[in-house]
């Protein structure tokens, strides 16, 4: 059974985004707030935690589009190649901000990720992901818990996820009430204009 931690988001309780960290670190999966739906993840270097979200989600893992969601734009050169000037002038003015971000991916890719040319990068806007994401030092590999066929209430009450989930994860954060629009998705990987793979929240004229 899933623990139910409550994190504000004007100011996220140290002393709880340990504890959730605390159960990354050991191969735990979280549902956590966004700046857009909730997500599902877990920590980018556990091998066994990414094929339980494979499970849940159905899929093998080499075959998953998952994003990492990052604190910011530094550390990006980690796991992407070198980006001209003009997509990062793109990145520095939408993030952070509910989008993802397709781009060349490295030779540092975890190794269940190796084989993918491209990645998809979000710096949510949400201090307590953040927050995370901080605490535990790398990347969290993440999902979101959105119904494909339908906006469903319990993917936007963090009570009702819990209850949908609690036997699946490790910690539902309840961080209030979430969003039911997906982020909008951007391809830059190419180097030229940016193409909008899916349009979810979030200015296009931004981009």
């Amino acid at each position: 059974m899933a623990e139910f931690i409550r994190i504000y988001e004007e100011n996220p309780n140290p002393k709880e985004i340990k504890r959730v960290v605390e159960v990354l670190r050991k191969g735990g999966l979280v549902i956590y707030p966004t700046d857009t739906v909730y997500g599902l993840g877990c920590d980018i270097t556990n091998t066994k935690a990414l094929e339980k979200i494979a499970r849940i989600k159905g899929i093998k893992l080499a075959k998953a589009n998952w994003s990492f969601i990052c604190t910011d734009l530094s550390n990006l050169s980690d796991y992407v190649r070198q980006i001209d000037t003009a997509t990062f002038k793109i990145l520095k003015r939408a993030l952070p901000g509910p989008y993802t971000f397709i781009l060349p991916g490295n030779n540092n890719l975890p190794k269940e990720f190796k084989k993918k040319k491209t990645v998809g990068i979000r710096v949510p806007d949400n201090s307590i992901v953040k927050a995370l994401v901080e605490e535990l030092g790398n990347p969290i590999v993440s999902t979101s818990i959105r119904d494909e066929d339908d906006v469903l209430e319990y993917t936007t009450d963090p009570e009702l996820i819990f209850e949908k989930w609690n036997n699946l994860v490790d910690v539902v954060v309840d961080g209030g009430y979430g969003g039911n629009v997906a982020s909008t998705v951007v391809d830059v990987s190419t180097g030229g204009l940016p193409q909008v793979i899916r349009e979810g929240k979030g200015d296009l004229n931004i981009i």
